[in-house]
Parts: C-alpha cells; sequence; structure tokens
C-alpha cells in the first residue's frame, strides 16, 4: 500500500497495490500542477482522507473530472471524474509526487498527450527518481 500526504499532514491518499506505473500529462492543468498520476477507481483501490476542497474548469461546458486540493496548504492530492463510466465505476487518479520518494523513484514514466492528440507517447525509458535529484 501507497500513502500519501499533503505538506501540513491534514489530507491525504491511500492506493492499494502496486500502481506498476506513473503518468506524466502535459496539459494545462497537470503541467501547471506538477503531478505524477497512479490510476484507479474510487472506493476500489484508491482513497482520499481528511477533508478536501476541488476545483473544476469553468470555462468547460461539461467538465469531465475535478481537482482534489488541500484547503489548508494547497497541495494537489487527486483528480476524480465527474460522471460514471459505463460499467458505473467512477475513475480517480491520485497525485504519486505525495508519496515518500523513496517507494515510487523506480517506477517508470507514461507520457500522456493530453494537450492536443488525448494519446499515450512513446516511452522514453525514465523513472520517477531521474526527475527528483
Amino acid at each position: 500500500m501507497l500513502i500519501g500526504s499533503c505538506h501540513c499532514g491534514k489530507t491525504g491518499w491511500t492506493l492499494d497495490g502496486d500502481p506498476r506505473s506513473i503518468t506524466a500529462c502535459n496539459c494545462t492543468l497537470c503541467r501547471r500542477y506538477g503531478a505524477l498520476w497512479a490510476y484507479d477507481y474510487e472506493g476500489e483501490r484508491v482513497s482520499v482522507t481528511g477533508q478536501t476542497a476541488s476545483y473544476t474548469r469553468a470555462e468547460e461546458k461539461q467538465p469531465s473530472l475535478e481537482i482534489l486540493f488541500c484547503p489548508s496548504c494547497a497541495n494537489v492530492l487527486s483528480w476524480r471524474g465527474l460522471r460514471l463510466q459505463k460499467d458505473g465505476r467512477r475513475r480517480m487518479a491520485v497525485n504519486l509526487r505525495l508519496a515518500p520518494p523513496d517507494l515510487v523513484s523506480g517506477l517508470p514514466i507514461d507520457h500522456f498527450d493530453g494537450l492536443d492528440t488525448f494519446e499515450d507517447l512513446p516511452s522514453q525509458g525514465k523513472c520517477v527518481r531521474d526527475l527528483w535529484f
């Protein structure tokens, strides 16, 4: 199990099991937040603890997700899908930058083009430790 917490410790998340990889996305939100995401479904392997605040992109007519963050220190914890998927599950991702570095440093990075094509990009063979020095 991985556990991540915000800077002040009032909020956090848990992820049961091995995420196997993390995703770095270049969309306007992820790029600005600097988040590294691990995905699952709400109430299955992922849970958020503590009181959170949320942000939804106001410029979108039908936003697809909300960003959850700590109302005290503003660390971004996760994103949560606003609509259920066809199977009735809600997609969620946690920000692995809030996990202890030694527990995630060896995870490979998957790159996702959330800005233009909305497709996975070719692997560059890098791990989280390549971003953290």
